[in-house]
């Protein structure tokens, strides 16, 4: 075979999607650096040379607001709040809470909402892991608990943006943080509901380095299926 000095050799078929763990407490990945990692994993689609990677991550506090923002969900105290492409309203991220990036393009048999189920699906089990009852609830996406008393709590939120059969962003899950700061602001939109923490649920400490293995796994199963 004659092969030009440029000629770049791909591999006939490219292994799963990667995971990469980007920075836990206390080497937290500024938000802005988070995006920069997505688009250099966009990048990589479009150049071929892998089928996508997770950054698994927690960030310094920050409020963001998706596509579906409303000026009234926005925080009390006007701290400022990052705009960003993907679905979903106003949430918050910051330490002690476990974000997955998974940066990937769907296989045709796998639709955004197929992806999105998936993904509540694999933090379903996470939640099992550690002794905690997650589950779906129809309208609203991410994953759910309810405590003895009180009303439902949002365990976590998945919010994704696509372009070209591309994801990226994708979910939170509270596993060690401050729950305060979501008094601040209406989560998600969402005035009916509470929010709560594995930590607080599993009356343990659990930290995103504590869960992120168990994610790892649930996840992978998840993109052996959705990932072209």
């Amino acid at each position: 075979m004659n092969m030009s000095p440029n000629t770049v050799l791909r591999p006939t078929a490219l292994a799963a999607p990667r995971f990469v763990t980007a920075g836990f407490a206390p080497h937290l990945v500024p938000y802005t650096a988070g995006l920069a990692l997505q688009q250099r994993a966009v990048d990589r689609l479009h150049r071929g040379v892998d089928r996508g990677t997770v950054y698994l991550l927690e960030h310094p506090p920050v409020y963001t607001a998706g596509r579906r923002s409303d000026a009234a969900d926005y925080p009390r105290d006007g701290t400022e709040v990052v705009t960003v492409d993907r679905g979903g309203k106003v949430t918050w991220h910051g330490p002690g809470q476990l974000v997955a990036y998974p940066v990937i393009r769907l296989a045709d048999s796998c639709g955004v909402v197929d992806f999105v189920r998936a993904l509540e699906g694999a933090l379903i089990s996470v939640a099992a892991h550690f002794g905690v009852d997650g589950f779906r609830v129809d309208g609203r996406s991410g994953v759910w608990t309810q405590p003895a008393t009180g009303r439902a709590a949002k365990l976590a939120q998945i919010g994704l943006h696509t372009s070209a059969g591309i994801v990226t962003h994708g979910l939170a899950l509270n596993c060690s943080n401050d729950l305060s700061p979501f008094t601040n602001f209406v989560p998600c939109g969402i005035t009916d509901a509470d929010v709560t923490s594995l930590s607080r649920l599993a009356g343990t400490r659990i930290t995103p380095a504590d869960a992120a293995p168990i994610l790892e796994t649930h996840l992978s199963s998840a993109l052996a299926e959705c990932a072209a």
